[in-house]
């Protein structure tokens, strides 16, 4: 079964993560300094914010499968819109490693589609200090909407996110 994920990248979290959790009348199911998460079954959406710098708002769009075998769908699907989708494989990003592949939609918007496959105990690929440079974008061809959003144009090019 799938699950929608949204992102919004925030100004300041401890004030967000109080108006989601009581939103959704739940806490969290990850808490990080820069980051919290809610893995919620009604409805059935991972929804995250992060606060690394990036411009307020929504950041991306995305499709969490639970199996291989339907992130292999999905790329099918994605591939008969898009043939130049960007896939990433075993990445490091928003506190877990996972598979996946993203398009941008008609109006610029990065969709996510992805596998996780486990968590892991930093945000990023790299494990040194964060600052306002985000250590996850999307990738080039779907860089019209960013997640994780980069503060410089050589960031996009190649990094990866949530």
């Amino acid at each position: 079964m799938k699950r929608l994920h949204v992102h919004v990248a925030v100004e300041n979290l401890a004030d967000s993560i109080r108006f989601y959790s009581s939103m959704f009348a739940n806490e969290p199911t990850v808490q990080k300094v820069d980051y919290a998460k809610w893995m919620l079954d009604d409805p059935r959406v991972n929804f995250a914010i992060s606060q690394r710098g990036a411009q307020s708002g929504l950041n991306h769009l995305g499709i969490q499968v639970e199996s291989s075998s339907e992130l292999d769908e999905m790329q099918a699907r994605l591939k008969s819109l898009q043939p130049d989708i960007a896939k990433e494989e075993n990445v490091s990003c928003c506190y877990a490693k996972s598979d996946k592949y993203w398009v941008t939609d008609p109006q610029g918007i990065a969709w996510e589609t992805f596998h996780t496959l486990d968590t892991i105990p930093v945000y990023g690929d790299d494990h040194i200090e964060q600052t306002n440079e985000a250590a996850c974008s999307v990738p080039a061809q779907a860089a019209k909407a960013t997640c994780c959003a980069p503060t410089s144009a050589k960031t996009a090019v190649t990094e990866k996110c949530c």
